[in-house]
């Protein structure tokens, strides 16, 4: 700046210089024509010494003053920078509060209107927030609700658990959630439900609550188990209902059936006598019938359970058809079987797929009064392993076309001249249905009235290798040796068909009409081959007699002991076997069963 300043001066005072000896030459020389008085290098002198200095402090100063200028430019570009950031922190602050705002005017929004109250607490458990529906919920403001007692309104025993559920909790995405029950600020009595959850320590620390009024939900939970409990006491009521029922009905239908086929088997009754006798066990045939059904379907109702086995469905095809062949045979029915190619073993539960098929043929031959019966069985590939179908096809009075899926509810026959002229419940179809569709199977039927039926069925079970033979029905045994039985019933006349049944062969029946005498018997030291026991008997039942029988024996005597009874559910003849009996026989006894299981269990014990 130094070095600027004296240049700039030196030229300066050149130019001043010059200027000067100009002026004085054109005042001196050429306007006062004073030659003399022209003296420049004076002028020259004089300029530079009086000049120099102040020339130098001006050209110095002016330096200066562009410095300051300069400097105070760059300030004020700094200043003016610095105001602009400010501004744009200012208005994105703003904006952030403005923001915030908007947010916690939706927070408060939100919070006004939940249903549900949030509750906040610190690390040490002191409330820093309710949200306004704490009011709704337990009555007090949340004003209120910030200083009072943590455990306010909650019983004793609930609030423990609930300082246990909040201490259990590990982390933030860890949640408890508790129901409790809590007074009201007016006193009433509400179920609450809380759920707890940690607040991360990086945003204070604490736990966070969120409660909710499921009084309502609790009432319903209990309306639906004493609903429940009222639907398992109807249930239980009708399963007793039904047993008894089944009892009484069969009871009397044991000496009725059984009489009547004895009295079948007399060559003394005239032509007339033995019409009617045939009538009457025809009737009470189909009364059993009738029973069996709305047993089955109670049963069916109360849930399926299926027992798969191998099995092979043409044997299956020809046992039914070989079951009602004699049936077939008094209307002139042939009863036919064809079979499709490639028939496999299948594994299935072949007892109730025989159940359906047999309804169908039965139904076949009732409906059918002339033509033939044909069985059809036919498989294809699925993805279980094969389809298997079965049709039995006939030529009987048809089924309408509006009845088609109809026929399959229960208590439903074509129209009601059917059920007037060929008799029946109704139920065999639908307990088909029921089974078929608990096997995730297909049943249906095509018909045209006049012209015949065809019942099918669909299912798809799985393929196997093997499969044992079919065993031949057993016959009844020769007895060995004579037998001797215990026969333990109290309706006289099933004691008196039990004898004629049993008389002429080599069998010693005694008997007892309660429990109790068949216990004397044996604390008489009597022997038997067989004790044939009633299960619903006055004084003693047959299942408490038979446990004190069983204790009454010495070590290495077992006496077989067969319940012979009109309670056949399954239930019931499980309660049989747990008391202690070997077999179960049910009521209507069927002659040719009785003398299977005397000879089976007399000979079992001569062993």
């Amino acid at each position: 700046m130094f070095r600027a300043s004296i240049l700039r001066t030196l030229a300066t005072i050149a130019v001043v210089a010059l200027l000067a000896v100009g002026t004085d030459y054109v005042v001196n020389v050429v306007l006062l024509a004073r030659p003399y008085i022209f003296t420049p290098w004076m002028t020259m002198t004089i300029v530079a010494i009086a000049g120099g200095p102040l020339v130098y402090f001006l050209h110095s100063q002016r330096l200066s003053l562009k410095a300051a200028k300069r400097d105070l430019s760059e300030s004020l570009k700094v200043q003016r920078q610095s105001a602009e950031e400010a501004e744009q922190r200012r208005l994105e602050a703003e904006r952030a509060l403005a923001r915030l705002r908007e947010q916690e005017s939706l927070y408060g929004i939100l919070a006004n209107n939940l249903t549900d109250a949030l509750s906040l607490w610190n690390r040490e458990g002191k409330r820093l927030y309710n949200s306004p529906a704490i009011e709704r919920l337990t009555g007090y403001t949340p004003e209120e609700f910030l200083v009072a007692p943590n455990l306010l309104g909650v019983d004793h025993e609930d609030g423990a658990k609930a300082v246990a559920a909040i201490r259990e909790l590990k982390g933030p995405a860890d949640t408890r959630t508790l129901e409790y029950r809590f007074r009201r600020k007016d006193g009433t009595r509400i179920w609450i439900e809380s759920t707890y959850s940690l607040v991360p320590a990086e945003d204070g620390g604490g736990f966070i609550a969120t409660s909710r009024d499921v009084t309502e939900r609790k009432r319903l939970a209990e309306d639906l188990a004493q609903a429940a409990q009222e639907a398992q006491s109807a249930a239980a009521a009708k399963a007793d209902f039904l047993a008894n029922m089944t009892h009484e009905l069969r009871t009397p239908l044991t000496a009725i059936i059984g009489f009547s086929g004895l009295l079948r088997q007399s060559s003394a009754l005239s032509e007339t006598d033995a019409r009617q006798v045939r009538l009457i066990h025809e009737a009470s045939n189909t009364l059993l019938g009738v029973i069996n059904d709305v047993l089955d379907f109670s049963r069916l109702e109360a849930g399926l359970e299926f027992d798969a086995e191998p099995f092979r469905p043409c044997d299956m095809a020809r046992s039914a058809a070989a079951l009602i062949e004699t049936q077939a045979q008094e209307k002139g029915l042939p009863v036919l079987v064809e079979f499709g190619p490639g028939l496999k073993p299948l594994v299935g539960d072949a007892a109730r797929l025989n159940q359906v098929l047999l309804n169908f043929l039965s139904n076949a031959v009732k409906f059918t009064s002339e033509g033939r019966i044909l069985i059809s069985v036919s498989q294809e590939t699925s993805t279980v392993g094969q389809r298997l179908r079965m049709e039995v096809r006939d030529t009987g009075i048809g089924v309408p076309c509006d009845m088609h899926e109809a026929v399959f509810e229960r208590f439903i026959q074509a129209d009601a001249g059917v059920s007037r002229r060929f008799g029946g419940t109704g139920l065999g179809l639908a307990i088909c249905k029921r089974i078929i569709d608990a096997m995730g199977g297909r049943i249906g039927v095509e018909s045209t009235p006049g012209k015949g039926s065809t019942f099918w069925f669909e299912v798809d079970l799985p393929i196997t290798e093997t499969v044992a033979d079919i065993p031949v029905a057993a016959q009844p045994a020769a007895l060995e040796r004579p037998a001797r039985v215990l026969l333990v019933e109290d309706n006289p006349a099933n004691r008196e068909l039990i004898g004629a049944l049993l008389a002429p062969f080599d069998v010693e029946v005694e008997t007892a009409v309660d429990g109790v005498g068949a216990v004397d018997a044996f604390k008489a030291g009597k022997a038997y081959d067989l004790v044939l026991m009633d299960v619903q008997m006055p004084v003693m039942d047959g299942l408490t007699a038979t446990r004190r029988i069983r204790a009454l024996e010495h070590a290495g005597r077992h006496t077989p002991i067969v319940a012979m009874t009109a309670n056949v559910l399954p239930e019931q003849v499980a309660n049989c076997l747990a008391a202690g009996m070997d077999d179960h026989l049910g009521k209507p006894i069927n002659p040719m069963r009785l003398l299977e299981t005397v000879a089976r269990w007399s000979q079992a014990e001569a062993a």
